[in-house]
């Protein structure tokens, strides 16, 4: 005869109430309890240049679709199913609870499976991971930020965060640098940061074709457009870890602390948890401690950049 003094009742975890509280995601402790896998299904993907394509994916549960949140600068991991996981950094806005924005480069084994997918696919994520931007540190002051490339994917969410809360910051300028017109990803959305969020923009490319009527040459001349104050300031960059000594240098040159300058290193992500090592920086696990620090850590950690 059954014992029922020994029948757990079924929980669904995702659904308890520690489930719905938000995390700190500051914190190694509550970051990892953010690690729940959720099924999502592609449903539409955008080509934005012949390596890059932005990925629009569903939460497949109506529960944990509402239930999924992250902040400016985390990333999650993608999973194609046979193929693998990949770090991947959130390119949405944090008030979207309908659809997640993946901007995407084919690089390697499980971005190009993605790619060969099409819309209704099936994939999973996990997550969210690493910390993020400090967004209400930001709020009363100016706000710079500083693209190179596909930067420009972590950049979007701090826009669409500004764009969401814009009467909470002063000026705030986009400067916006690429190998050429055709790696400006999302120029579509470039009217409307500048219309509708008040974001003042700024771009140039190092080799310039037949239709540019832009600046020419590298992002630190986007600079002499334009004068703030620094004390007033804080700068986000994003984009290859070769151009933050290049640009922090000019930023420190011109008065922003480095503890006010904040830089993404998703670059180096792996698993997201800490385990491969992959992203070790001498003691520090990029995908725990980061992916977001401010300048004066990351001049600290060797070889980060």
């Amino acid at each position: 005869m059954h014992d029922m003094r020994f029948t757990i009742p079924g929980q669904d975890l995702n659904r308890e109430p520690f489930a719905f509280k938000a995390p700190d995601f500051q914190k190694k402790c509550e970051v990892m309890i953010t690690d729940r896998g959720y099924k999502c299904r592609i449903t539409n993907i955008v080509p934005l240049s012949d390596n890059e394509r932005l990925f629009l994916l569903r939460i497949v549960d109506p529960v944990e679709r509402e239930m999924f949140n992250f902040r400016p600068g985390q990333f999650l991991m993608l999973e194609v199913p046979g193929y693998g996981e990949a770090p991947i950094s959130i390119s949405s806005s944090t008030s979207n609870h309908e659809f997640i924005e993946l901007c995407i480069r084919r690089a390697g084994h499980v971005t190009s499976a993605l790619f060969e997918t099409r819309q209704g696919a099936m994939v999973s994520i996990r997550g969210p991971f690493g910390t993020s931007f400090p967004m209400e540190l930001m709020e009363g002051k100016n706000v710079l930020m500083v693209v190179g490339g596909l930067g420009i994917a972590p950049m979007r969410a701090p826009l669409f965060w500004i764009g969401n809360h814009r009467d909470r910051y002063l000026d705030v300028r986009l400067l916006f640098g690429a190998k050429d017109p055709s790696q400006l990803l999302f120029d579509y959305q470039f009217e409307g940061w500048q219309r509708v969020s008040n974001v003042k923009m700024h771009t140039i490319v190092e080799h310039a074709d037949e239709s540019w009527k832009g600046r020419k040459g590298l992002i630190t001349a986007l600079f002499d457009e334009f004068t703030f104050d620094a004390k007033e300031t804080y700068a986000i960059v994003c984009g290859p870890p070769v151009m933050f000594k290049f640009v922090c240098h000019h930023l420190d040159l011109m008065g922003i602390p480095m503890n006010r300058m904040f830089v993404s290193l998703e670059r180096r992500m792996h698993c997201g948890m800490g385990k491969c090592c992959r992203c070790m920086v001498g003691s520090t696990f990029t995908c725990l401690d980061g992916p977001v620090f401010d300048y004066w850590s990351v001049l600290n950690l060797k070889e980060a950049i």
